[in-house]
């Protein structure tokens, strides 16, 4: 059970996207204005943020007479757009070079599929469920995140759609 909770908190803490930073569509660069034109042209209200994102992780082993490992991650920049397109909320993450990596569309609670909804229950039973959305990563994957609460304190934890726990 121990090793169960360590795991869960590893996942709730290595999912944390980095501090968002709203910047004004001027200081968007070309190449990912191109993309989310491309995608969405008849959108035209756009909120934009930036932030660092964890990319991959890099791992540091030294091995003398006590074993010492230091785990870091590399980051990179990252463009968030949030919109609404008929009638959804919903946000894209689009990297510097104008990579879409995914899109994020809002969701009910009740919309997210039974699986999810019994993992909730069965491991988040304590928390509140605030928001639910449906991720389409670049890959084709689709994740299912639902913003969780306790004591004033909200995480994010996504799934996949058997409520197997996902790292975004």
């Amino acid at each position: 059970m121990k090793a169960y909770l360590f795991f869960l908190a590893a996942l709730l803490v290595g999912s944390t996207p980095g501090r968002a930073q709203k910047i004004s569509a001027t200081q968007v660069p070309a190449a990912v204005r191109a993309t989310f034109e491309t995608r969405f042209p008849a959108v035209k209200t756009i909120t934009w943020k930036k932030e660092m994102q964890q990319v991959r992780p890099v791992y540091e082993y030294e091995t003398h007479n006590d074993f010492h490992a230091r785990d870091a991650f590399l980051t990179e920049e990252v463009y968030e757009a949030s919109f609404r397109l008929t009638g959804q909320e919903m946000s894209v993450l689009i990297t510097q070079n104008g990579l879409l990596q995914e899109t994020e569309t809002e969701m009910t609670t009740n919309q997210l599929p039974s699986a999810v909804l019994a993992s909730l229950a069965r491991d988040f039973n304590a928390y509140q469920v605030r928001e639910a959305a449906t991720i389409v990563r670049a890959d084709g994957r689709t994740l299912y995140e639902a913003e969780i609460a306790l004591a004033g304190k909200k995480q994010d934890v996504h799934f996949t759609a058997d409520g197997q726990l996902a790292v975004r």
